[in-house]
C-alpha cells in the first residue's frame, strides 16, 4: 500500500456469505455506496463504475477489480473526478474489503490507500466507518 492508509472496521451479526452478497448486490450497493449505480461483472480484471450524483453534479467514478476471493476478499482501484485530481495512476486508491469469520458473525475491514496526508487518510476513515455501518445494517436485516 501506498501513502497514508484510511482504514474502517467493524463486526456484523452474519455470516460472511451473507455480508459478501451485501457488498456485491446492486440494489445493496446503491443503499450503502452512497446512491451510487454499480457497473460490473464483478471479475478480476473487469472494470467497475459507481455512478450518481452529488450535490446535483453527475459524477462516474471509476476503476478496475484486482481481486476477488469470495467471501473473505474484494480489493478494486478507484478514482473519482469529483476529487479534482488529474485521471492518472498516481490519483487512484485501492479499496480492499476483508472479511474474516468471527464467532457466528463477520469482521469486515475496509482500507483504502494513496491518501495524500494523514489528514486525509482521517477523513476518508470517517467515511469508510459511515459506510461500513451501513453494510452492516443490511446484512444483519
Amino acid at each position: 500500500m501506498s501513502g497514508h492508509v484510511a482504514a474502517a472496521e467493524v463486526e456484523i451479526e452474519a455470516t460472511p456469505e451473507r455480508v459478501w452478497r451485501t457488498l456485491v448486490d446492486p440494489d445493496c450497493v446503491r443503499q450503502y455506496m452512497f446512491g451510487s449505480e454499480v457497473v460490473t461483472d464483478w471479475r478480476a480484471g473487469s472494470a467497475i463504475l459507481f455512478r450518481g450524483q452529488w450535490e446535483g453534479k453527475a459524477y462516474e467514478d471509476k476503476g478496475v477489480i484486482l481481486d476477488l476471493d469470495e467471501p473473505t476478499l474484494l480489493r478494486y482501484t478507484h478514482y473519482s473526478p469529483l476529487s479534482g485530481a488529474p485521471d492518472e495512476p498516481a490519483s487512484y486508491h485501492t479499496l480492499t474489503y476483508a472479511l474474516e469469520p468471527v464467532g457466528a458473525g463477520t469482521r469486515l475491514t475496509l482500507t483504502q490507500d494513496n491518501n495524500d496526508t494523514e489528514a486525509a487518510a482521517e477523513h476518508a476513515s470517517g467515511m469508510w466507518r459511515q459506510l461500513l455501518e451501513s453494510v452492516k445494517a443490511l446484512a444483519e436485516e
